[in-house]
């Protein structure tokens, strides 16, 4: 399906009439009518019209760059708005995550895209059984690469029609169709959530600005690792907006110097996704929904202090009301 540039925020905000959407900080989803679909485990937690629970993926590694293994809830701290919170919820575990591949489609990626989709798909066959995998391709528009009756597949085959749907070609519109894979997320059970983008050069078709961009990223709980495959004569190139996107998630940030090494930065994704803890805590009660909170969160082990990646702030604004706000201006 493609979604054409003027069409992007209508098609999106019809969707989200549908998603049943509160607060995606929240753990757990509205149940689904005649119980589980078959591959979803139930949630221990309901979601309500408030933020009960803000929910952190974090990564953490020694200063020496080793990830650590084995921490219990005693060995972090959380501090939202400068002001410490009592963690209530911890998790340690491999668990499943539905991974969205946000794939640069443009004309320039067109002697890249072998070895992007050859790295995806090693990716995908390396991860957690349960994960669930979905493909946004971006050039002038925006297009989802499963079929319509598809929203998420473990399906490898699948996969690599979805990763080489269509030519690339036309310019790049990065916000749009990192925008399109967030709304898209919300369609998953799983707690757990990413996105890996990949692009060789800055935005230039877009229909939603930066900002409305990253007030969906304030806005979710999914956490955005970026690729940057530049070329040095692209003059559109904006590895600045990449960081700062992969950053803001609490997610990283690569740029391969060649093609050889796309493929490691998938390897390198897979496993700060497999190693990282899932922290909860109770926030103050948000009269605002739309005030940004900021967030920190620390480690140490033996008196040892860690390093610590996880997202920075957060708003409690669904999806859909940011989506219904975009379409009335």
């Amino acid at each position: 399906m493609t979604l054409a540039k003027n069409d992007w925020w209508s098609n999106i905000s019809s969707a989200a009439s549908v998603l049943m959407l509160a607060s995606v900080l929240c753990l757990g989803a509205p149940p689904k009518p005649g119980g589980q679909t078959a591959g979803h485990e139930e949630h221990p937690f309901t979601i309500t019209a408030n933020v009960d629970l803000v929910l952190l993926d974090v990564s953490v590694r020694y200063p020496n760059g080793g990830y650590v293994k084995g921490l219990q809830k005693s060995d972090f701290r959380v501090y939202e708005d400068g002001h410490p919170r009592e963690i209530t919820q911890f998790g340690a575990m491999d668990a499943p995550v539905s991974v969205g591949l946000v794939v640069d489609n443009s004309g320039s990626m067109r002697l890249k895209r072998r070895d992007v989709v050859m790295a995806g798909l090693a990716f995908a066959k390396q991860s957690n059984p349960q994960d669930e995998f979905f493909v946004v391709n971006f050039n002038d528009a925006v297009s989802f690469g499963l079929p319509g009756e598809v929203p998420f597949t473990d399906n490898l085959l699948l996969l690599q029609r979805a990763l080489y749907y269509g030519e690339p070609w036309g310019e790049t519109a990065l916000y749009d169709a990192i925008g399109a894979a967030l709304a898209h997320l919300e369609r998953s059970h799983r707690e757990a959530r990413t996105l890996i983008v990949v692009s060789d050069g800055g935005d230039n078709a877009s229909k939603i600005s930066l900002r409305e961009l990253m007030d969906m990223i304030e806005a979710s709980r999914a956490v955005i690792y970026t690729i940057g495959l530049f070329d040095p004569a692209d003059a559109d190139q904006n590895p600045k907006v990449l960081r700062k996107i992969a950053k803001m998630s609490g997610g990283e940030y690569f740029q391969p110097k060649t093609e050889d090494e796309i493929l490691p930065a998938f390897q390198k994704i897979s496993t700060d996704i497999r190693s990282r803890y899932t922290i909860g805590y109770h926030p103050d009660e948000i009269q605002d929904k739309r005030t940004l909170r900021t967030v920190k969160v620390t480690a140490e082990k033996g008196g040892r202090k860690l390093v610590v990646k996880s997202r920075t702030t957060y708003t409690v604004v669904p999806f859909s009301e940011l989506l219904a706000d975009r379409g009335q201006r």
